[in-house]
């Protein structure tokens, strides 16, 4: 099979299209025939090795461990492992290749990827492959990081990306009234994602209008969680998900991990952080509840572009300008 090979980390310029083995299958495993892969931050954080930290979190010391990056797909399935009996051959799929939380490469930028079978669920007939392979990634983490019971008044900071776009959608499906902060050029994407509201961030600070929220949903991290508090309703909740800006927020080394070490030791004594004891979501149910939003279109991924694979270098420097309208995609 064609697949997209990194031999070392660095510039995604370094990522070369080969012909490789098909990856092996295990017992409780299915072939998916990828028909869409998403592009999104983990990806380039992996591909480029930064921060370094990241490299004994499961990726590789030196290189590499699984020399295929792209971790979320949509395709159809090819054949199915001996124990893998919740799909069979020809039923279209979606999901994360990953089984766990580690930052390492999934294999999902090639023709053919091997997947759990608890990692995926069916495609809804609704929804494009493209539109599919959006799904996995930026809706664990917003399933993983929405508090559970009603969410009130809510405002998603970074609201036109993949994880601040689910984190939009997902709200408004929970009966939330929701305000979307982005830059000026991306406010009509976040107004078709369905926010109630918009705040064009070059314009306005959102911690100084004294509006207040229930939850604040923080993926950009662009202001400390000091000046946040203030934006905070009475037993209010901020959430922050973090994003380096590909390194130009973060260090080197750790990255953004320091300044989530601050926030949990803070979150012993301020209410308003969640616990790092909060339970993990099944991977399982959870993927069966990103499929329900998108077969009930309470969960519609917009794509801005889709490359093919001999492209991916491209679609990664394309991710990483910053000015897409909606998500990034390849396609084998």
């Amino acid at each position: 099979m064609k697949a997209i090979v990194q031999d070392a980390y660095g510039s995604p310029s370094r990522l070369r299209l080969r012909d490789i083995e098909l990856p092996a299958v295990q017992d409780d495993e299915v072939l998916v025939r990828v028909r869409a892969a998403s592009v999104h931050p983990d990806v380039w954080h992996v591909v480029t090795g930064r921060p370094y930290v990241l490299r004994i979190m499961g990726a590789g010391l030196r290189r590499p461990k699984n020399p295929v990056p792209g971790t979320d797909m949509a395709g159809v399935v090819e054949s199915a492992g001996p124990h893998a009996t919740r799909f069979r051959p020809g039923d279209e799929v979606f999901g994360e290749t990953l089984r766990s939380m580690q930052w390492k490469n999934g294999g999902a930028y090639a023709e053919y990827v091997a997947v759990h079978q608890d990692n995926l669920a069916p495609k809804p007939a609704n929804v494009s492959f493209e539109q599919a392979a959006c799904v996995p990634t930026a809706g664990l983490i917003t399933l993983l990081n929405l508090p559970p019971g009603p969410l009130g008044n809510v405002l998603v900071n970074g609201a036109a990306g993949g994880v601040g776009g689910c984190a939009l959608q997902i709200a408004k499906a929970r009966g939330a009234t929701v305000t979307g902060v982005e830059h000026t050029a991306k406010l009509d994407l976040v107004r078709k994602l369905g926010a109630d509201y918009v705040i064009d961030y070059t314009q306005e600070d959102f911690t100084r209008r004294g509006e207040r929220y229930d939850l604040i949903f923080d993926v950009p991290g662009n202001r400390p969680f000091a000046e946040c508090r203030r934006a905070l309703a009475p037993g209010g909740t901020y959430i922050l998900i973090g994003h380096d800006h590909y390194g130009a927020e973060g260090r080197r080394v750790l990255g953004s991990l320091p300044r989530f070490v601050g926030l949990m030791t803070q979150s012993m004594f301020r209410p308003e952080l969640p616990k790092p004891t909060r339970p993990v979501p099944d991977r399982k149910e959870s993927m069966a509840v990103l499929a329900e939003l998108l077969e009930s279109g309470a969960l519609t991924p917009i794509v801005d572009r889709a490359f093919p694979l001999a492209e991916t270098a491209d679609a990664l420097r394309y991710l990483t300008e910053g000015t897409a309208r909606g998500r990034i995609v390849v396609t084998p």
